[in-house]
């Protein structure tokens, strides 16, 4: 895959480079000629209309000395920096500050004409080809009652504009490139603040892709980035969890099929082959069909679990009493807890406690509790089963007084087939999936279940119910 982000960034700084000099040398230049030319020319025209309105041109209508007039002409182009002429109506040139005064030079435009010279109040070029390079020109009658005896005109070189609006080019290009400096700063806080981080999480992906999700995206910036990457490491290590996970179950899974179907498969074969002798075989066809049990409970266990993670769990939510519940799953086990001198004592904060919930998984839920109570209490103990109404919530208690459960081992007593733990090392026929399917029912309901144990002391499992909204 070709990975081309910092390339376009780059070629994008150099195309607004590109545009911003080409705006400058093009746009800015055209707008800056202009506004000189506007400025200058008014500022000529002005002059003009005063010097032909003034007393300076007065005294050529009175016919006074044209030297004297000259002089005075000479010092306003000198300090206007410009070129003066005084014209006579017919468009002979009577002063030239430019060349001196001399009234035996005195020059004839032959193409004069001054209407040519309305509709625009400056002229662009060499003025009736008397010059050899374009001027700016403007010119201003000379009047005496309503007659026009002569002109005023001024001119400027234009070659001396494109100096001023060089000047001032030159100044924008160091301003243009002192932005495009600047524009830089932005190029590298974008290279070590976006780039390089998505570099490594992109290297990131790839570890990932390549099956290492034990690896970590080394970016730690509080923004979006740094937010980015830190979900991918999440996830990834989510995926690493549940791919172990997933190794452990079908490890789990295999054992305790295996075992069963390994005496099964032994006991069977020693009755074929006469090593059982016919009138021990009812012993151990007991332990064949008891171990088919187990089999079968692993397999309901599998399938109900699987029902969860595939549609969630279908309640069929009713009202019922949680307390008569309570008592018809503690007869179940009272063969088998007379056998270990087990007792209950059922302690109810009401005769009846309605709760709404589906009665079938939540008989499921206490007969797991209790039978796991019943499994790891110690002979001549008892096992504690409370229900009380708070705050809207019924919360129900299974407790026993065993060996209890190792303060690491208890986040892990939810997972499938764990029964690792030492407390519960003594369930060698459980399946490992009673607590995982409780919890599974619990969450169905919206409901939270908790788990408080001590070793040496006891468990106490405490799920909640929510009441049924019509009391009986």
């Amino acid at each position: 895959m070709k990975r081309r982000l910092y390339q376009k960034l780059i070629l994008a700084w150099i195309c607004f480079a590109v545009l911003s000099f080409v705006s400058v040398a093009g746009i800015t230049s055209s707008l800056v000629e202009k506004h000189l030319i506007k400025n200058r020319t008014e500022g000529m025209y002005r002059e003009a209309n005063v010097i032909a309105a003034g007393r300076l041109a007065q005294n050529y209508t009175e016919r006074a000395s044209l030297q004297d007039t000259y002089t005075n002409l000479l010092a306003v182009a000198s300090y206007q920096s410009m070129r003066l002429w005084l014209m006579d109506s017919n468009g002979k040139i009577l002063i030239d500050t430019a060349v001196g005064y001399d009234q035996s030079k005195i020059t004839q435009l032959d193409s004069f004409d001054p209407v040519s010279l309305s509709g625009n109040y400056y002229q662009t070029g060499r003025f009736f080809d008397y010059f050899d390079e374009d001027m700016l020109s403007v010119v201003a009658p000379i009047t005496s009652n309503y007659i026009t005896k002569g002109y005023i005109a001024v001119h400027y070189e234009k070659n001396k504009l494109e100096t001023e609006k060089n000047s001032i080019l030159n100044c924008s290009y160091i301003t243009l490139a002192m932005i495009l400096a600047l524009s830089l700063i932005v190029l590298i806080t974008f290279t070590f603040v976006v780039y390089f981080p998505i570099r490594r999480i992109i290297h990131g992906a790839d570890e990932y892709a390549a099956g290492n999700l034990n690896y970590k995206i080394p970016v730690e910036s509080n923004d979006e980035i740094g937010y980015l990457a830190a979900s991918m490491n999440y996830m990834a290590g989510e995926l690493n969890n549940s791919g172990e996970s997933q190794r452990k179950f079908i490890s789990n899974i295999s054992h305790d099929f295996r075992s069963p179907l390994t005496s099964i498969k032994g006991y069977v074969e020693a009755m074929l082959d006469g090593t059982i002798p016919p009138e021990m075989q009812e012993r151990y066809l007991n332990v064949v069909l008891s171990e088919t049990n187990r089999l079968t409970k692993l397999t309901k266990g599998l399938l109900t679990l699987n029902n969860f993670d595939d549609k969630g769990t279908y309640l069929e939510l009713a009202d019922f009493d949680i307390n008569a519940i309570i008592r018809q799953t503690v007869e179940t086990f009272r063969s088998l807890c007379w056998d270990k001198h087990i007792s209950f004592q059922l302690t109810f904060e009401e005769e009846s406690l309605y709760v709404n919930a589906d009665v079938g998984k939540i008989q499921q839920v206490l007969y797991n509790l209790i039978d796991n109570a019943v499994k790891f209490s110690h002979p001549d103990s008892l096992i504690y089963i409370s229900s009380l109404e708070k705050h809207g919530k019924v919360f129900v208690s299974v407790k026993d007084t065993g060996e209890g459960i190792a303060k690491d081992s208890l986040n892990k007593i939810w997972e499938r087939f764990y029964k690792s733990d030492p407390s519960r090392g003594k369930d060698k026929k459980g399946t490992g999936l009673g607590l995982s399917i409780v919890k599974e029912i619990i969450q169905a309901h919206g409901e939270n279940i908790n788990v408080v144990s001590t070793q040496g002391v006891g468990t106490e499992f405490t799920f909640t119910l929510p009441c049924s909204k019509n009391k009986k």
